[in-house]
């Protein structure tokens, strides 16, 4: 009965009520704001994605040597000044330099003036995985160099996790509903699913949503490098992120910022927004399993995926496309992939599925994001970017996975992603029906 009344609650329209005779309220999405290693604002990034064009370089942002991992994908030639001034940005971490553009772009695109709206209803809902790892680890050095008085007193501010939230709010001055979920991988998928729910509870008419992450830093990359996590093709960095072939070694650590407005269908309409698409279904689940490998029989992700499914009211055989996690690690990807075939059946040879982070990377707590942002994307122009480097399928992967850009109409997306200690997030996207 539960699950009934989920499926029910997921097709009800404008003035019906579900079975407990409550009003429904729907969530869409009126705006997209990117900051990532191929592209910023929504424009750029689509043509990059379309054209399969790759992030991953060698790392600038610090000397590499010692270092086993030299590649990533950085967002570069990249100007921070028009959203803060030098002062500002002196006294926060790269994780603000990330999201402020990224949620201008995205209030803009919405056309949202939130003094025009009640700011009491406008929230956020922001995380990042690492949060201000930069500062964290440039004031260590500081401590131990030169001593606690030396320390930053702006340190504890740019470092926490919550602070792109906190940030957000106060620039855009939104004063809703305001928290930074922090689930590693699936950080960006859990802040937009439970976005969602702020929505269909009445608690916000309007969400800023998303993640951003900015640890391409030495620690952050020796440590997820002697985990054997990242890519070691350090000599050929634009074949080094290749998800679901069969030479995939790890991933390339990528940074950025998605933000999403997410709007309740009603007040989107009543001020004439375009609306990209609605979020129909949502669900986590955890593994509990491990503190990294995902549970050999993917059944977290299978009960995210079939949870996200039921409260969509979807069937699988009605998914158009799958915006898999996709990492470029062995197991990752085979497991996701098992997922895959277990749940759709023979549908999975139809299905579209692709991999964002082949080109940018992996964004980490920015993941779900940036990649929901190039599934609406797709779902608005009717292509589904590729999955570049797909070069040598892997016989333990079987997907519908094309190495080129293809043309197709998209309804129905899926969005999934998984976070270190076994966290899974599941965004379930449709074409707005109206």
């Amino acid at each position: 009965m539960r699950i009934w009344g989920v499926v029910c609650i997921a097709h009800l329209r404008p003035n019906a009520t579900n079975v407990r005779g409550d009003s429904v309220r729907r969530t869409v999405i009126t705006g997209l704001g990117i900051v990532s290693p191929i592209g910023c604002g929504k424009e750029e990034y689509w043509d990059a994605l379309a054209e399969g064009r790759n992030g991953a370089d060698y790392i600038s942002h610090f000397d590499t040597e010692g270092h086993t991992a030299k590649i990533a994908a950085e967002v570069r030639r990249f100007d921070i000044e028009p959203w803060l001034d030098k002062k500002e940005a002196r006294k926060t971490d790269r994780v603000i330099h990330f999201v402020i553009p990224a949620t201008d772009m995205a209030v803009k695109d919405a056309g949202l003036d939130i003094e025009r709206v009640n700011r009491e209803r406008v929230g956020v809902y922001i995380g990042s995985g690492e949060g201000g790892i930069t500062t964290t680890h440039e004031n260590f050095n500081i401590l131990k160099e030169k001593g606690p008085s030396r320390v930053s007193p702006f340190f504890v501010p740019m470092m926490l996790s919550n602070m792109p939230a906190a940030y957000v709010a106060m620039k855009f001055g939104a004063k809703g509903p305001n928290m930074a979920v922090v689930t590693a991988c699936s950080t960006a998928t859990h802040c937009m699913g439970e976005a969602m729910h702020a929505i269909r509870r009445g608690d916000a008419d309007v969400m800023l949503v998303g993640g951003v992450e900015a640890a391409i830093d030495p620690i952050a990359i020796a440590g997820f490098a002697n985990m054997k996590a990242l890519s070691g093709r350090n000599d050929d960095p634009l074949r080094a992120s290749r998800p679901f072939d069969i030479e995939r070694d790890g991933f390339v650590m990528g940074e950025g910022a998605g933000i999403l407005v997410f709007e309740e269908m009603e007040h989107a309409m009543a001020r004439r927004a375009h609306i990209y698409a609605e979020v129909t279904g949502y669900a986590s689940t955890c593994d509990a399993y491990h503190i990294t490998a995902p549970a050999p029989d993917g059944d977290g992700t299978a009960r995210a995926v079939r949870l996200a499914l039921s409260m969509a009211g979807w069937s699988p055989d009605q998914v158009d496309l799958f915006n898999a996690h996709g990492t470029s690690t062995p197991l990752n990807d085979k497991t996701e992939s098992g997922v895959i075939n277990q749940i759709f059946g023979e549908h999975a040879k139809r299905m579209f599925v692709h991999s964002t982070k082949s080109m940018v990377g992996h964004l980490l707590g920015a993941a779900g994001s940036a990649e929901t942002i190039a599934a609406l994307l797709a779902v608005e122009r009717g292509l589904i970017h590729p999955t570049i480097n797909y070069e040598y399928p892997d016989p333990e992967c079987v997907v519908n996975v094309s190495a080129k850009t293809l043309e197709g109409r998209v309804d129905k997306v899926i969005i999934n992603n998984a976070g270190f200690g076994g966290h899974n997030g599941v965004l379930a996207v449709e074409r707005f029906k109206g």
